[in-house]
C-alpha cells in the first residue's frame, strides 16, 4: 500500500497553512515528501511543532542553516535529486537564498518548482503580507459567505489556504510531474490563493452571468437565503443541516416537517416568502432534539445530516463505516482521500519533528559519518 505517487520524491521547504497541506496530501498518496526545516526550530506562525500536526504527517526531516553556503550547497544537492519541490515564501526570498528557479532547475531540468503565495509572484499587492481572509477578500469569496444584513463570516481557513491554495498547488504539481513524464521538461508553478478562490467560485460566476445569483448576500438559494438550504438549531441546541432543492426532496421534507398541507410551503421558489417559511421551519424544528430529527430524516432523500463537531463526525456511524477517520500516534485524524481502487494509501506516520531524519537523509545522498559529523559540528545542520 505505497499510494499512487510511489517512487517521486518532493522537497518541501517549511512553512505554514497551504504549503504543508499540499505536501500532505502528496505525502498521503505515497510520495516521500522531504521537508527542509529550519536548524534554528520552528517554522513560523502560531502552530507548535507536535508530531500530532496532521498537515507536517508522513514527512521525513531534515534541519538546516540555509544562511550559510554549506546548508544552501546541501539542499541544492537535494532538490537536484527529487521531483519537485514545494515552496511557501514571499516573491524573492528563494532568489536571495540562491535556491530560485534558475539555479534549481539549472541542476535539475526537470524539476517541477511549486509555488504557493497568497496574491502570486507578480502584481500590485505581490509583496505585501496576508493571510486566507485577505485572499478570500479579493478573490471575490469573502464577501458571498454570511447572512441578510450580516457582515462577511470568513469560513474558518478553508476557502483560500486549502482549497484556493494547497489543493490547487497540488493539482498543480501532479499535472506538472505527468507532463515531464510525457517528455515535457520541468517548469514553475505560480499558485495564488487569490486565484484559486476565484477558481472554486467559478459556478456561482456563471449563476451570476446568467442572471440567476444575486450579490446581495443571504438572498440566493445556496447562500442561506432559502428556507429549503440552511440549518436549524434543534431543542437541545444542537444543529440539523437541510439541503431539499429538487422538488421531490423538497417534497419530502414538508412530508416528515408534517408540513404537506400547508398551502404556503408549495410555492418553494418564491423567494418573497423565504423569510417568512423559514420562520416556520425555526419553530418547527426546535421542537424535537437532534437525535429524534436524525430518527425521522437519516437515510431518506430529504438531503439531511446533522451539523457534526469534528470529535463527533469521527465517532458518527457512516463515517466509521467508511473508515473516513484513522488513528495516527492515538489520534484521530482524516484519513487520506481521495481513495483510490488499485493503489490505496498507508495510514500516515506521525508528524516528524524538525531535523528528525537528517542522517538518513544525508546518508541518501552518499554522505558518511564523518561527513555528516563535520556538518553537524559546523552548525549546518541540526
Amino acid at each position: 500500500m505505497n499510494g499512487a505517487l510511489d517512487g517521486i520524491r518532493i522537497v518541501e521547504f517549511a512553512g505554514i497553512g497551504p504549503g504543508p497541506f499540499c505536501g500532505m496530501m502528496l505525502a498521503d498518496h505515497g510520495a516521500e515528501v522531504i521537508r527542509i526545516d529550519r536548524a534554528s526550530g520552528g517554522r513560523g506562525g502560531s502552530t507548535p511543532l507536535s508530531t500530532k500536526d496532521v498537515l507536517a504527517r508522513g514527512r521525513k526531516s531534515i534541519a538546516l542553516n540555509l544562511k550559510s553556503a554549506e546548508g544552501v550547497a546541501l539542499a541544492r544537492k537535494i532538490c537536484a535529486s527529487s521531483d519537485g519541490i514545494i515552496e511557501g515564501f514571499r516573491p524573492g526570498v528563494m532568489e536571495r537564498l540562491g535556491l530560485g528557479p534558475d539555479e534549481l532547475l539549472g541542476d535539475n531540468p526537470d524539476l517541477v518548482y511549486g509555488r504557493m503565495t497568497g496574491w502570486g509572484q507578480t502584481g500590485p499587492y505581490a509583496q505585501a503580507a496576508g493571510h486566507d481572509i485577505n485572499y478570500i477578500a479579493l478573490g471575490g469569496a469573502l464577501a458571498h459567505f454570511g447572512r441578510a444584513g450580516e457582515k462577511p463570516t470568513p469560513p474558518i481557513n478553508m476557502v483560500g489556504d486549502f482549497g484556493g491554495g494547497g489543493m490547487m498547488l497540488a493539482f498543480g504539481m501532479v499535472a506538472a510531474l505527468l507532463a515531464v513524464k510525457n517528455g515535457a521538461k520541468g517548469q514553475v508553478i505560480d499558485a495564488a490563493m487569490t486565484e484559486g478562490t476565484g477558481l472554486l467560485m467559478g459556478m456561482i460566476h456563471g449563476m451570476k452571468n446568467m442572471g440567476v445569483w444575486s450579490e446581495d448576500v443571504g438572498t440566493n438559494m445556496l447562500d442561506t437565503g432559502a428556507h429549503f438550504y440552511d440549518t436549524y438549531e434543534t431543542a437541545d441546541g444542537k444543529f440539523v443541516s437541510i439541503g431539499s432543492i429538487e422538488p421531490q426532496f423538497y417534497a419530502q421534507l414538508l412530508e416528515l416537517t408534517g408540513l404537506s398541507d400547508d398551502p404556503d410551503f408549495k410555492a418553494q421558489h418564491d423567494r418573497a416568502k423565504w423569510p417568512e417559511l423559514k420562520d416556520r421551519l425555526t419553530e418547527v424544528f426546535k421542537r424535537k432534539t437532534r437525535d429524534e430529527w436524525c430518527s425521522i430524516m437519516e437515510h431518506t432523500d430529504v438531503c439531511f445530516a446533522p451539523v457534526l463537531t469534528m470529535t463527533e463526525a469521527a465517532a458518527h456511524p457512516h463515517n466509521v463505516a467508511r473508515e473516513s477517520f484513522v488513528q495516527v500516534a492515538g489520534d484521530p485524524q482524516p484519513a487520506p482521500a481521495p481513495r483510490f481502487s488499485v493503489t490505496p494509501t498507508a495510514t500516515p506516520r506521525p508528524a516528524p519533528l524538525p531535523g528528525d531524519d537528517t542522517d538518513e537523509i544525508l546518508a541518501s545522498l552518499d554522505m558518511g559519518d564523518a561527513d555528516i559529523a563535520a556538518l553537524r559540528d559546523a552548525g549546518t545542520i541540526s
